[in-house]
């Protein structure tokens, strides 16, 4: 499970480090670079509930096999594109796998490990993706300043056949008892989030009165109106609204929503600050994320240990009021202050991050029955995808935006428009101009991120309760075979 969930991370985070070199080699344009990003978040967010619940009825290690080879395949077709409209259509291929495969991965742990247990194995696993957030960036560093940008696909493919194998070897296979499925719900949810993902990503670039905004906006709401109403109705739901009552899942996961809405878009900035405001080679600004990575891996722990006294709501809040203060150490950057004061930021966050995890992914899995652990794992996804996708998608336009206003009346268009463009006229005075339009623009992010991130404190701090013991230990459920 770790494996699996160590793929996804590292090919996002190295993706994230490979923006200027997709910039350079690829022709890669703006809108170009937003597509690449959000053609995997479409199609994800898509899929998920859908995988999600099919994982749950016909085994959730098939699916993670499944998943694990589909984005491993893509991610090898991926190295050998020309053009940006064939890494575009790559990404959505991986984002197909990575819908079969996410869902599986905290499902499987949940049913898999028993109470006493479950909340170690969720801080390691939180711990693993820190794991990826440090070797991602190291070795695609590597890759990028010493081969071509295609290069940093190849490292999806050993992790994924050595997660298949694994699998296959060590991990029981778990399902939920036989029950009908539902064709019609998985068709309203897929066609539902994927028009309110694209709506979402579309509008702010061609506006919301925009032919294709207004029908994305229509399809969506019918379909997910719809699934609604399907869903209350059917003697065997894909997805039990049921949850939605339980105030732990609820406020879980829209706490996850609110932080992941304020922390996307500055998150796909900081490598391009590194880069092109610091200067760094690609694998300087990897290496200069570890200490980030390393503070979040430890306090994963840190927070497991502290669950078993303390309670998860105050773990939840405390942790993203820490989390706050290191988007206000960031907001706070200026465009003399260099690395020192960013690390010092991200450092807090990442303490913020490691004691808040565990205890979130506990809170709302444990208001999941085990027989929808699939789906309740997907929802989760699904809700945090949408926020990152509105964060990107909206965050983003809004931070292109602020640069591109803080540039000269005078500076060429291209250079207006983006930062890696100012920087190839090879004009001092444009290249700081822009470099400081860059750092108000990502100084306006964090205190974005700010904001959500204490609205989600506050939320998680209101909303959660402490669960009532059970009365006798259940013995856990014997996987299928």
């Amino acid at each position: 499970m770790c494996l699996s969930l160590l793929v996804l991370v590292v090919d996002n985070t190295v993706l994230n480090l490979a923006i200027p070199s997709l910039i350079r080699d690829l022709g890669a344009t703006p809108a170009d670079i937003q597509w690449i990003i959000d053609a995997y978040v479409l199609v994800f967010a898509g899929l998920l509930l859908t995988a999600g619940s099919l994982s749950d009825r016909y085994g959730r290690r098939r699916f993670l096999i499944i998943g694990l080879a589909a984005f491993g395949g893509a991610s090898l077709l991926a190295t050998v594109v020309t053009e940006p409209w064939q890494l575009i259509g790559a990404r959505a291929l991986m984002g197909i796998g990575g819908s079969f495969l996410m869902p599986s991965t905290l499902s499987i742990l949940i049913t898999v490990f028993d109470d006493s247990e479950r909340r170690k194995a969720l801080a390691a696993w939180s711990a693993v993706a820190m794991v990826g957030v440090i070797a991602g960036p190291t070795l695609g560093g590597f890759l990028l300043e010493h081969y071509w940008w295609g290069s940093v696909f190849l490292l999806n493919v050993p992790i994924a056949v050595l997660a298949i194998v694994a699998a296959m070897l060590l991990m029981p296979e778990s399902k939920a008892p036989a029950r009908p499925t539902d064709p019609v719900g998985a068709l309203l949810s897929t066609a539902g989030m994927t028009a309110l993902v694209y709506l979402i990503i579309a509008a702010p670039r061609d506006g919301w009165t925009a032919r294709s905004s207004l029908v994305a906006a229509a399809v969506a709401v019918l379909a997910l109106g719809a699934f609604v109403v399907w869903e209350r109705r059917s003697a065997h739901p894909m997805l039990p609204l049921a949850l939605f009552r339980d105030r732990n899942f609820s406020g879980a996961s829209f706490s996850i929503v609110l932080m992941s809405f304020g922390a996307g878009a500055l998150l796909l900035m900081l490598t391009q600050y590194l880069q092109f405001v610091l200067g760094y080679g690609p694998m300087k600004a990897g290496l200069a994320l570890l200490p980030y990575a390393v503070a979040a891996a430890m306090f994963n722990a840190v927070g497991a240990g502290l669950g078993q006294r303390v309670s998860n709501r105050t773990l939840i809040a405390g942790g993203l009021l820490v989390m706050a203060g290191g988007f206000l150490v960031l907001a706070l950057v200026g465009p003399g202050d260099g690395y020192g004061k960013l690390i010092s930021g991200l450092l807090i966050m990442g303490i913020g991050g490691g004691l808040a995890g565990p205890s979130a992914y506990a809170t709302l899995m444990g208001a999941v029955p085990p027989d929808h652990a699939g789906v309740g794992s997907a929802l989760n996804d699904t809700v945090q995808q949408v926020g990152m996708a509105l964060s990107v998608a909206v965050l983003g336009s809004v931070l292109a935006g602020v640069y591109t206003a803080r540039m000269p009346d005078e500076a060429p268009a291209a250079a207006r428009d983006s930062i890696g463009a100012a920087l190839a006229t090879k004009d001092p005075g444009l290249a700081r101009a822009a470099k400081e339009a860059f750092v108000s623009a990502m100084s306006f992010g964090s205190w974005v991120g700010v904001a959500f991130t204490v609205a989600a404190a506050v939320l998680a701090f209101s909303v959660l309760r402490a669960r009532p013991a059970p009365a006798a230990a259940t013995p856990a459920a014997e996987p299928v075979g």
